[in-house]
């Protein structure tokens, strides 16, 4: 095992949260940070070099040409099949950490938790394997056991276009960022809502508030000072 070194990128729009945690991933041998990026147009110059065996990546990640959350994750799993992933969130909906299951993506640190549970996780990424931190463990079980019929079920392209949505983009800006048309669009904005129960735009961006599908203003401000 001796020279054994994963090489981790790392990328967060939040300079003071990446500085934070390549300083915590730096003291331990089996890690190497090889980069670090603030969006994904930055983040796939880094990829392409092919300098990376980890990739540990906030889910939102506004802004640039490639997006963030489930459509970048996808991108890069297609783009980049050998890739492993871990998602580092503040967001705890369990829609959302549903879809990224759904996605296979398996191993999930919350922004909650300590910075040190990105260790295992990133080996168990590297692996092959699962690893979830305290927070998210905890929203997964309580996935498992509630009763199916407690909560709508958004499908992943549904949940996506609600949180792009209630992030500030238009459905045309949505329909360009994911490569989809307008009409497409327009129709899993009208079923997402349909299915929450929800007639008035107004409506739908507060359920993505109060569910932590996309984060306040408030919680914006406060995750920068975290960092």
């Amino acid at each position: 095992m001796d020279g054994f070194s994963l090489r981790v990128v790392l990328a967060d729009d939040h300079p003071g949260m990446v500085v934070g945690v390549k300083h915590d991933l730096s003291s331990v041998r089996t890690i190497q940070v090889t980069g670090t990026a603030g969006n994904s147009t930055e983040l796939m110059r880094i990829l392409d070099t092919g300098n990376c065996d980890v990739l540990v990546s906030d889910y939102s990640m506004p802004g640039n040409e490639h997006g963030d959350g489930i459509a970048l994750f996808s991108f890069l799993q297609r783009r980049y099949p050998s890739l492993k992933l871990v998602v580092l969130t503040m967001l705890d909906n369990p829609a959302v950490l549903g879809a990224l299951q759904g996605q296979g993506i398996s191993c999930i640190v919350s922004k909650a938790d300590a910075v040190s549970y990105l260790i295992p996780a990133i080996h168990a990424a590297a692996t092959g394997g699962t690893y979830y931190s305290p927070s998210v463990e905890k929203i997964m079980r309580d996935m498992e056991r509630r009763d199916g019929r407690a909560q709508p079920s958004l499908s992943k392209r549904e949940l996506e276009v609600v949180r792009l949505y209630a992030s500030g983009l238009t459905v045309n800006e949505i329909a360009e960022r994911v490569s989809r048309s307008k009409k497409t669009i327009s129709t899993q904005k009208a079923r997402a809502m349909q299915k929450l129960g929800i007639e008035r735009d107004v409506d739908l961006l507060r359920y993505a508030m109060e569910n932590g599908i996309v984060a306040s203003a408030s919680q914006r401000g406060s995750s920068t000072d975290d960092a």
